[in-house]
């Protein structure tokens, strides 16, 4: 049982195969399908996904994230209790034919919620974002032994995620630094390793492409703080993540979405210009304890008593729905499987 909310969970994604495909997590007692999808142009359609929909009941709960399902197959969950986050900075990346269908969307920022409100009055929003609101204590965590770097950065190598702050911040330092950069994806990663070898900064990479989260947690522990350098950027998970493997964070005072879990116990907060300062700040500081407050407040068990509460409150678990004792997740890449 999930929360109360359902008996089972399935994760659905989309992929360029001819048939569905699915695999089922023992561990996890998780299954996923993914089913073909004819081309890339979103919000995505599969006829594969509105025949099985028809075929086998719509889900109790629908979770719709970043670039959406069409609109078919979110009337042809009518009876669902449907949940979208956009993962990203505009509060919805869907066009409003979609996002209509929305029963809740989850949020990462007031002013997002704020958004939501402006398309569509009345709709019920929570600042509640799937990434550092659902990060699990049990995949992230502190592991003793030495800290040979200073700092690391768990980012993509895109533009957005902003690693020359980093860099520059690397290079502003009264005392030298040493940092790791972890990277899962992204065009970026060759020109970010020429960008710190000639500007002459001890800075390690390991990625793209990425490595398995235990990887992830255990070169976390060979840091001593984290740092995020987005500004537009959505909530990142890799907040409360690094807070769970007990390192302190610092963070851009301009990032759009998750400044609210940086508390006095969990990090800092400093504009591009002083980051340098706010870095060794945080290495020097022994007031931090910020795996205990993610406990506290953020990790997934707070975070799904949240959910189910908002949820109960939009529509009752016992009203209706075709399927009721199944959790659909709908994600916005098609190639993941």
């Amino acid at each position: 049982m999930i929360c109360g909310l359902a008996d089972s969970a399935e994760i659905w994604h989309h992929h360029h195969g001819p048939s569905i495909a699915s695999s089922f997590d023992a561990a996890a007692q998780l299954m996923r399908r993914a089913f073909p999808l004819p081309d890339r142009d979103a919000p995505f359609h599969s006829e594969s996904m509105l025949a099985f929909i028809r075929e086998h009941g719509a889900p109790r709960i629908l979770c719709v994230w970043g670039l959406g399902v069409s609109e078919a197959l979110l009337e042809a969950c009518a009876d669902s209790v449907i949940i979208y986050n956009s993962i990203d900075v505009p509060a919805l990346r869907v066009p409003p034919a979609v996002s209509r269908h929305f029963d809740l969307v989850l949020t990462g920022a007031q002013w997002q919620s704020d958004e939501v409100e402006a398309r569509h009055p009345g709709m019920p929003t929570a600042v509640l974002p799937i990434g550092p609101e659902f990060a699990a204590p049990e995949t992230f965590f502190p592991i003793a032994g030495p800290k040979p770097y200073d700092v690391i950065y768990v980012a993509a190598a895109q533009a957005y995620k902003r690693h020359d702050i980093l860099f520059d911040a690397l290079a502003r330092a009264q005392r030298p630094l040493k940092a790791l950069c972890v990277i899962g994806y992204g065009e970026n990663g060759q020109a970010l390793r020429e960008d710190a070898a000639a500007r002459g900064l001890d800075v390690d990479f390991v990625g793209p492409p990425g490595v398995p989260h235990a990887e992830v947690n255990r070169l976390m522990n060979l840091a001593k703080v984290g740092v995020v350098c987005g500004e537009n950027d959505g909530a990142p998970a890799i907040l409360t993540e690094y807070m769970l493997a007990d390192l302190p964070v610092v963070a851009n005072a301009a990032l759009r979405c998750g400044l609210q879990y940086i508390l006095p116990q969990t990090g800092l907060v400093a504009p591009a210009d002083t980051f340098h300062q706010a870095i060794l700040a945080a290495l020097d500081s022994e007031q931090f304890a910020p795996r205990q407050a993610v406990l506290d407040r953020w990790s997934y068990p707070h975070s799904m008593a949240k959910l189910a509460a908002v949820i109960g409150d939009i529509a009752p678990m016992e009203a209706t729905h075709t399927h009721p004792n199944t959790i659909g997740g709908q994600f916005e890449r098609a190639n993941l499987v």
